[in-house]
C-alpha cells in the first residue's frame, strides 16, 4: 500500500522508524527487533539506508521481511550522496525487485572524509536529484521527503529552505517527513509558513524518545534541534537513573504525540532506534487514540 493513500484516510496513526544492520553478524538480532515493532501493527515503517556494501541491501531484507511476514507497508529511505547514476540506478532496481514502492529520497550526510570536496562534478549534490531520478524511472514510485522545522543545517535561512523544499515538492515528493523536534510550537509555525509557500503535500512529525541521557548530545548535534526548558529538566532530574530517564523519555514523546493528534495531525512517526519495548510502550500509552 502506498504511503500517500495512508495518509488521506483522514484517522489517527503512528508509524515507526527502523534501521539496518551495519554487519551481517547483527543481522539476526536486528531482524528479531525489527519484527517485534511490526507485531505492533504500525500504520507503516520506514527503513533507513546503510550506506555502502552490504548494508544498502540490508535496508531492503528488512523492508521486505515486513511487508510480507506481517502486512506492514515499508518505506525504504534511498540517499545518493557521492553515488555515480549508475550505482543509483541499480539500487532503483533492487528495490523494484524487492516489491517496494515507498521510498525516502534523501540527499544523505556527506561522508567523512569528503566534506571539503568538490561538489561540483557529483552526480547528485541534492535531494532533488533523487526525486527527479526516481520519478523518471518509475512515475508510481510512493515518494516522502524530509523536512526541518528548525531549518535545514546548510541552509542560510528558513526562506531559502522552504524555497528549495517547495522545489524538492514539485519535483515529485507525495509527502515529507520532518527531522526531530522536541517543541511543538516549533512544528506549527513552520507548518504555517509552508502553507503559505504553496507547499500542500502532508507532513509527518517525527519524534525521537529520548531514553538516555547519552542521547541528548547526539540528538543535537545530528538535528541542531532546540531543547525546551522543560526536557531539560526532565534530563537534569532523572538523567542519572537510566530507568527513570527511559519512563520519563516515554511521558515526554507521548505527551508530544498527543498534543500534535489534538491539533489536527493525523499521522506520527516514531524514531524508535529498533527498541521494540520503547514502541509498544509509547503504542499502548495511545491505545484508547488510536482504538488499539
Amino acid at each position: 500500500m502506498k504511503i500517500i493513500d495512508l495518509l488521506t484516510q483522514n484517522k489517527m496513526m503512528l508509524s515507526f522508524e527502523v534501521f539496518p544492520p551495519k554487519t551481517e553478524t547483527s543481522f539476526e538480532s536486528v531482524k528479531v527487533a525489527t519484527e517485534e515493532i511490526a507485531k505492533l501493527r504500525p500504520s507503516f515503517m520506514s527503513v533507513t539506508y546503510g550506506a555502502g556494501g552490504g548494508t544498502s541491501r540490508y535496508t531492503l531484507d528488512i523492508a521486505k521481511n515486513i511487508k510480507e511476514l506481517y502486512g506492514v507497508p515499508t518505506l525504504a529511505h534511498l540517499t545518493c550522496v557521492s553515488s555515480t547514476k549508475e550505482t543509483v540506478k541499480e539500487r532503483i532496481a533492487d528495490i523494484k525487485e524487492a516489491g517496494i514502492t515507498n521510498i525516502m529520497a534523501l540527499r544523505g550526510d556527506i561522508p567523512s572524509g569528503l566534506e571539503n570536496a568538490d561538489r561540483s562534478k557529483w552526480d547528485y549534490k541534492h535531494a532533488i536529484d533523487l526525486v527527479r531520478e526516481l520519478k523518471e524511472a518509475d512515475p508510481d514510485f510512493c515518494l516522502g521527503g524530509a523536512c526541518y522545522p528548525e531549518v535545514h543545517p546548510e541552509s542560510e535561512n528558513q526562506a531559502d529552505d522552504i524555497k528549495y523544499l517547495k522545489e524538492k515538492v514539485d519535483a515529485g515528493c507525495d509527502f515529507l517527513t520532518t527531522q526531530m523536534f522536541f517543541d511543538n510550537n516549533l512544528l506549527y509555525n513552520f507548518l504555517y509558513k509552508i502553507r503559505e509557500a504553496g507547499i500542500t503535500v502532508p507532513i509527518i512529525p517525527g519524534i525521537m524518545p529520548i531514553t538516555n541521557a547519552n542521547q541528548v548530545e547526539r540528538a543535537i548535534k545530528l538535528s541542531g534541534s532546540f531543547m525546551p526548558q522543560r526536557f531539560k529538566s526532565i534530563v537534569d532530574k532523572f538523567g542519572h537513573d537510566p530507568l527513570a530517564m527511559k519512563q520519563a523519555g516515554i511521558a515526554y514523546a507521548t505527551d508530544q504525540i498527543i498534543d500534535l493528534y489534538a491539533n489536527g495531525i493525523t499521522n506520527v512517526h516514531v524514531y524508535s532506534m529498533n527498541k521494540p519495548d520503547v514502541a509498544e510502550k509509547i503504542q499502548s500509552n495511545l491505545s484508547d487514540i488510536l482504538g488499539k
